[in-house]
């Protein structure tokens, strides 16, 4: 069962009844849990700690991504889902509601004191979430937003939003670079559980989501003109190091904890993630180094025989290292160690054995079910069995009791501006900067490595920070990241790696890079379309060896390959997901005719999932 707790954003207003007196104490006409007045910093705390809502939807970005494969949130993973769910729409619900107004009232009261700090984090966080939410729904409520006395609410399209997405960005730097006189003590420090109140990892947190807007416009014809220039300077003022990266504490405390809340959503205590979610066969394939190869006249995987782990002839070119290979340092990237799970070493016996790790077996599952093509999926605590806070403790890694919520890092920055210089020709400068992201994530990965006892199977990591960083160092220098040859750098290199970088934490950004790059799918003209890309019963996907291929080894539930040929549900028209409908409680509800208005497809429609969003036109987004 998933708990959820509504975060309070105003903190001690018990005290406000304290001093109201009995005469007043009748008055019906005032509402003593709203007070007229609350200080801007108050408001801090509830509005940040609302962002581990955006875990909430990663149950269902995870499937859509094949980062993770589900038995819960299965119409995701399907790409198909109806607007009879607020499933997915927890983003809908923090940025609207959780922070919404409370959000506002920070904002225009910290201007109106010219308390300038605080503004300018409001303004960061503004930006920040609105920039994910469009990029999850796509058309917005913008402009009508916090207007009251409105019954219906108007939609603006995404080039109106990503616009003031950037313009909130930019008022955020500017606030936060003002000198500001304020004694604000604790009460920016005390509440601000990402940063602490240092104000230049908050402007570098600004650039940062600048430089996320303008990257998912890197397939745009436009780019190289009007975007690009600009997400170079911002990228090179932005999150420096992992040290930057942009994340929420939490408290943790399991069981014990004053309310379940504190604890991370995806730790062991709050039964969020169970065995009902686990890492999905294309995430093995590309952390281990076995994409396979298709023969393309069959479809099929070619059998090897004499290998009862991976009994498949892997593709020529694997992208991210090759596992399998394991006498060959630098060609093992540990993150596999540390990001997946396995149920080999179950007593942690072995954390400090390089040769031991490197011989662990990873399996995926397939989108809906554990069972995979070489194996069974474990859970992500590193079980065939549902979680258990005795076997698994409080979790592992970011999937932990007291882990931080990731918002941003610094390692997905670069490989942005990887991609940016891809874009514009300039590949040395790109290789340069993919080198950095590896590097980054490196240092992210073991950030939060939390090892498990030896000789306790009482949860986390199989892998020592020691042994990771051995490895790591070695992985850095070795044939798939200094050692690359420059010839066969590629585009796949930096969005893979960016995949990587992101998994699974970051679901919703590579979702975004899936849908701008339209899945790989194998049609001709400005964006695939019924007829040219797919039909009612299957989806055409480049194959592997096609040079322009991003993501090699990806293919889609009805792609043409083996372990595929599983046709959309008849609403999506053959389509894959492209966005995330409305929440349903909210728009479906009482909104219904201003969804009826939206174009080309009408938020009302049974296939508006499969709406291509304009950040993933390579023009202007047809208006009918």
């Amino acid at each position: 069962m998933i708990k959820k707790i509504s975060f309070s954003v105003v903190l001690l207003t018990f005290l406000l009844f304290m001093i109201t007196s009995c005469e007043k104490y009748l008055d019906v006409n005032k509402n003593m849990d709203a007070p007229a007045y609350v200080d801007g910093y108050l408001y801090l705390a509830g509005i940040i700690q609302a962002y581990n809502g955006m875990y909430y939807d990663v149950r269902a970005t995870g499937g859509l991504t094949q980062m993770l494969g589900t038995g819960s949130y299965t119409t995701f993973a399907t790409h198909y889902y109806s607007a009879g769910s607020d499933a997915g729409g927890e983003m809908w619900r923090f940025v609207y509601w959780l922070q919404g107004m409370n959000l506002e009232n920070m904002i225009n009261q910290s201007v109106k004191n010219e308390e300038w700090t605080l503004a300018g984090i409001g303004y960061a966080i503004k930006a920040f979430s609105w920039d994910q939410m469009t990029k999850h729904h796509g058309e917005l409520i913008l402009k009508d937003a916090f207007v009251p006395g409105l019954l219906s609410h108007r939609y603006d399209y995404q080039d109106t939003i990503y616009t003031a997405v950037r313009g909130w960005a930019y008022k955020a730097i500017e606030y936060l670079e003002k000198e500001d006189n304020k004694s604000y003590g604790t009460k920016i420090s005390g509440n601000d559980y990402i940063y602490g109140g240092d104000k230049a990892k908050w402007i570098k947190f600004a650039y940062g989501v600048i430089v996320r807007n303008l990257a998912s416009l890197s397939n745009k014809t436009n780019f190289t003109a009007a975007y690009a220039p600009e997400l170079i300077t911002c990228a090179n003022k932005s999150l420096a190091s992992s040290l930057d990266d942009a994340t929420v504490k939490t408290g943790g405390g399991g069981a014990a904890a004053a309310q379940s809340a504190y604890n991370n959503f995806w730790g062991t205590t709050r039964v969020n993630l169970s065995y009902v979610y686990w890492q999905h066969e294309y995430a093995v394939q590309v952390f281990t180094g076995t994409v396979p190869r298709y023969d393309q006249a069959t479809s099929n995987k070619i059998p090897i025989a004499g290998n009862t782990y991976y009994p498949y002839e892997l593709a020529a070119k694997q992208i991210i290292c090759d596992t399998i290979t394991t006498t060959t340092t630098g060609n093992y990237d540990p993150r596999v160690a540390v990001k997946l799970a396995t149920v080999d070493d179950p007593t942690y016996d072995y954390m400090s054995n390089i040769n031991r790790i490197k011989r662990r077996k990873y399996y995926g599952g397939s989108f809906t079910g554990t069972a995979g093509p070489i194996g069974t999926a474990p859970s992500v605590y590193g079980r065939n069995a549902s979680s258990s806070t005795t076997l698994d403790g409080k979790g592992r890694w970011l999937f932990r009791d007291d882990a931080p919520y990731i918002l941003m890092t610094c390692a997905e920055i670069k490989f942005c501006l990887a991609e940016a210089y891809w874009k514009l020709g300039q590949k040395l400068e790109a290789f340069t900067a993919f080198k950095a992201g590896v590097r980054a994530d490196l240092d992210f990965t073991a950030n939060y490595i939390s090892p498990g006892t030896a000789g306790k199977a009482e949860g986390g990591d199989k892998i020592t920070k020691t042994t990771f960083t051995t490895l790591a160092s070695q992985y850095a220098a070795g044939p798939y990241v200094d050692g690359l040859a420059p010839v066969d750098f590629s585009l796949s290199h930096i969005m893979m790696q960016k995949w990587i970088a992101l998994y699974p934490w970051g679901a919703e950004e590579a979702w975004v890079d899936m849908r701008k790059y339209h899945y790989d799918i194998a049609y001709t003209g400005d964006y695939p379309s019924s007829g040219n890309g797919w039909d009612l019963s299957s989806v055409t996907q480049k194959w592997d060896t096609d040079p322009t291929k991003v993501y090699k080894g990806l293919y889609l539930s009805p792609a043409q390959v083996q372990n595929r040929k599983s046709a959309y549900n008849t609403f999506n028209g053959g389509s894959p997901c492209y966005r995330i409908r409305p929440r349903y409680n909210s728009e479906y509800m009482w909104n219904k005719p201003s969804l009826d208005l939206l174009k080309p497809i009408a938020g009302t429609a049974d296939n508006y999932q499969t709406s291509i969003p304009w950040f993933a036109y390579p023009g202007d987004m047809p208006t009918k």
